[in-house]
């Protein structure tokens, strides 16, 4: 800590001296707009960024633009030869800024003290991990936790989520993904918050708040990372990493808003995606890192490429070389290069060959210290390693209690006719059938890398806390075929029936069946995107023939994408949705199952029919023939062979008990519009509702959607309370961005809407005469 000691004491007397480089709004650097996002910035840490910078050789300086992955046991002896032993030497020299994938309080206090006591400016490291839906201790999926429309839940899962992962030496994420989608094909549908961008703001800024906190500096809090910048969610066919082509009023109105919450709740970085858009890869896109991130939202944090984005500039067709891949992404204002090598290897060169000005590289670096000086990284870099701590944090029940809420608030009750849902709780013979309710592992998800398999509670073992009725289990057909691994493929069984009788004889003497089937936890995720978004054909056939042995069933459906399921929801006659709910599954969906817990949950995005009307969603434009004009005509946007209706619509979930809409008002004002309406409990359950309220601009210089969602909250009754509800409409729910992405609000005639989910009950009309004030 000596040279530490030393350095800061230097920094605090170079601070108040040193006059750097400064860019000031709009100043040109080479080609692009540079601005230095100084909004709202700390003075005195500003002037230490400023003072470090100063004592920087241009090598350090890239090295700060670098981050590698983690190389070898750092616990162990070095490395000799290869690879491994240059990326140590490279740690040594002060040429790596960041590392990812380097977990537990020990093995980040050995790499960060070889930063912070072998380099000369002794900078320490940020260490990065994906930390997406828990550390060790795993909440549900947050495609699942989205379905909660809960706030306070939701930010609460990412509050301990940083704290276990900030005792285990992680500061950073590389969360939360606010990627926009309507394609349920694209496996990383599981890691954002589904379709609509209203419902997506409001969840990234809660997430973001959950991981920061209001204090970066505690040691329970680290920087939070919005990804990915901008319009992965649209790859095209629902294929990963594939192109995107999306007009400018998709930008502005569905994609980019939830990047702007993000960015306004003061996520402290952001990542550009995979995916060109206009032509350009993001990563080399001065249009959506300088002009739009750094320029109009001033944001002033710092950008970090995807794993490798920049060397696939190359396969984009867009950079020759790896020298020209590093030129266009420093210039387009990527700051950090994550394992591409291609700052480390060519900066140096292209500054002194003139072809990037140093000033874009200080530029990066500022902002990088920037964030590792507001984590207080530089006052005690070895906050975030304490194995004591760790060992007191990591699983305890604090964190278990958060998951388990989480996940039943996500759980969402799809169907219930027969009302054979909640379970009774003594004198039934309970049949519960399928491999993914003894499952350990599926219940995870995807993107729960710190975690080990096998650590869920499985359904079966969530059932079993509850005596009064006879629980037996066949596991009826294999799930899977092989090992399964990350980053392996995963093998479905769709050949071997073995189980599928035995199964099919218990069905026939149950009271109630239970059917878990769906989606393992792998099969969603990066690189994960499929054709077919049905029941695999086996799971397809033995849930058929447990139906014909006996139709008591509840399906179960454990999935990570919207899955089309139409005879599941013609035949079967209560289906739960549970996703994939993390370390506490079992015991959330068990408690559901039998209504200690009254579902309240909805769907944050469509589910299809089938998969050819997949990308399907709710805030969809009307088109010029929207509606069918004649019995037996064919000229109107429509499918010949099924209709436009969704399987269940984007805010649909059921509860246990009833909810009445009535008595919708409308009233305006020069500075608002007041929608006010009661909401009635009518049924014999006290509950939950997630009510919803949806706008139309009817007519507008830009086409609008038929419907937009504009407010929502989760009110609680008791059976047979009603509650007066209001909502209020400004200008920021009434307007939208044109083309130029210029928000306004449009004078005209609108439609408000309001009911429990995007197929609304209550609807009237209002006219906004002049823009309110």
């Amino acid at each position: 800590m000596k040279r530490l000691s030393i350095y800061l004491g230097t920094i605090c007397l170079l601070g108040t001296l040193c006059s750097c480089t400064n860019f000031s709004q709009g100043q040109e650097i080479g080609s692009v707009s540079m601005k230095s996002g100084t909004t709202e910035l700390d003075s005195e840490i500003e002037g230490k960024v400023d003072s470090l910078l100063s004592l920087m050789t241009l090598e350090e300086k890239i090295g700060q633009m670098n981050q590698y992955s983690g190389f070898w046991d750092v616990t162990g002896p070095k490395p000799e030869g290869g690879s491994e032993a240059k990326k140590y030497e490279d740690l040594r020299k002060g040429l790596v800024g960041s590392m990812l994938n380097v977990t537990g309080a020990k093995e980040v206090l050995e790499v960060q003290k070889i930063a912070v006591e072998e380099t000369r400016l002794g900078i320490p490291l940020l260490i990065g991990f994906d930390v997406v839906h828990g550390f060790k201790t795993v909440s549900p999926i947050p495609l699942a936790e989205s379905a909660s429309w809960d706030m306070e839940a939701i930010k609460r899962s990412a509050e301990v989520a940083a704290k276990e992962a900030a005792v285990s030496g992680i500061n950073w994420t590389f969360a939360p993904m606010v990627d926009i989608t309507r394609d349920a094909r694209w496996g990383r549908v599981m890691e954002g918050a589904g379709e609509d961008p209203f419902l997506g703001s409001a969840i990234a800024k809660a997430r973001v708040t959950g991981f920061q906190g209001d204090d970066l500096t505690s040691p329970y809090t680290i920087a939070a990372c919005a990804k990915h910048f901008a319009a992965y969610g649209f790859a095209e066919s629902g294929r990963d990493y594939n192109t995107v082509d999306v007009g400018t009023s998709t930008l502005y109105n569905i994609v980019f808003p939830p990047f702007l919450a993000a960015k306004e709740a003061g996520v402290r970085t952001f990542m550009n995606s995979f995916n060109e858009i206009n032509g350009v890869p993001a990563t080399g896109n001065a249009w959506l890192q300088r002009e739009i991130l750094k320029g109009k939202w001033d944001f002033n944090g710092f950008m970090v490429s995807d794993w490798g984005s920049i060397n696939e500039m190359i396969s984009h067709g867009q950079a020759e070389n790896g020298k020209y891949a590093a030129e266009r992404a420093i210039i387009a204002g990527s700051d950090m290069d994550m394992e591409s090598y291609h700052y480390l290897n060519y900066l140096a060169e292209l500054v002194k060959e003139g072809k990037v000005n140093e000033d874009l590289l200080d530029d990066a670096v500022r902002r990088i210290l920037r964030v590792k000086f507001e984590l207080g990284l530089f006052e005690n870099p070895y906050q975030y390693s304490d194995p004591s701590v760790e060992n007191e944090v990591v699983g305890s029940q604090e964190i278990q209690d958060a998951v388990l809420d989480m996940a039943k608030k996500s759980i969402v009750l799809l169907k219930n006719e027969k009302r054979l849902l909640p379970l009774k709780r003594s004198g039934q013979n309970i049949v519960v059938i399928g491999a993914l309710a003894s499952d350990k592992t599926s219940p995870l998800g995807n993107w729960r890398t710190g975690a080990e398999n096998g650590t869920a509670v499985s359904l079966l073992e969530g059932l079993q806390q509850y005596q009064g009725n006879t629980i037996t289990y066949v596991k009826g057909p294999a799930f899977v075929d092989g090992e399964i691994s990350f980053p392996k493929q995963l093998q479905i069984n769709e050949t071997k029936t073995s189980g599928m009788i035995e199964a099919v004889n218990a069905a026939k003497k149950a009271d109630i069946v239970l059917v878990a089937l769906g989606e393992h936890g792998m099969q969603t995720g990066e690189g994960r995107s499929q054709v077919d978004i049905g029941l695999p054909k086996l799971q397809q056939q033995l849930l058929e023939e447990v139906y014909k042995a006996n139709p008591n069933v509840v399906l179960v459906l454990h999935n990570g994408r919207p899955v089309a399921i139409p005879w599941a929801a013609e035949h079967i006659p209560s289906i739960l949705e549970v996703w994939q709910l993390g370390t506490q599954s079992g015991h959330a969906i068990a408690q559901v199952l039998y209504g200690d817990y009254n579902p309240s949950g909805k769907l944050p995005m469509t589910f299809p029919k089938a998969v050819g009307q997949v990308p399907i969603y709710y805030n969809h434009k009307s088109t010029g023939r929207p509606n069918e004009p004649a019995p037996g005509e064919v000229f109107w946007s429509h499918y010949t062979d099924m209709d436009n209706d969704p399987l269940f619509p984007f805010g649909h979930g059921l509860s246990y008990t009833q909810f009445e809409y009535q008595d919708l008002k409308v009233e305006v004002d020069p500075s608002q519009v007041l929608v006010s309406f009661e909401l009635k409990n009518i049924g014999g359950l006290d509950g939950k509702e997630v009510v919803q309220v949806y706008i139309q601009d009817v007519f507008a210089s830009i086409t609008r959607p038929v419907k937009e969602l504009k407010g929502f909250e989760l009110v609680s009754l008791k059976a047979g309370e009603s509650k007066t509800l209001n909502f209020i409409l400004t200008d920021k729910e009434l307007g939208f961005y044109n083309n130029q992405g210029e928000f306004f609000v449009e004078p005209g005639d609108f439609k408000v809407f309001v009911g429990g989910s995007s197929n609304t009950v209550l609807e009237s009309e209002f006219n906004l005469a002049q823009q309110l004030r």
